[in-house]
């Protein structure tokens, strides 16, 4: 659990990576969100939801396109 008290300071979308499945929406519907084009994009709204939350739909997801930074810039390992 030491990994959720990190500070989450950044969240992007490998668009390469995603297949526009979904599960980030689903389980983060205040961070994430479908693109016209149909793949998943970061909401403005996402410093608003807990770590956990972030962590859960990054590890969601099927291909890996979740990425998550901390504090100090570092991709975080799912």
């Amino acid at each position: 659990m030491e990994e959720t008290k990190r500070k989450i300071s950044k969240v992007e979308i490998d668009k390469k990576a995603c297949i526009g499945c979904g599960t980030c929406v689903v389980l983060a519907p205040k961070a994430f969100d479908i693109s016209d084009e149909g793949y998943s994009v970061v909401k403005d709204s996402w410093k608003e939801v807990d770590g956990d939350t972030l962590l859960s739909a990054a590890r969601s997801c099927p291909s890996g396109a979740v990425i998550l930074f901390d504090a100090e810039g570092n991709k975080i390992n799912l």
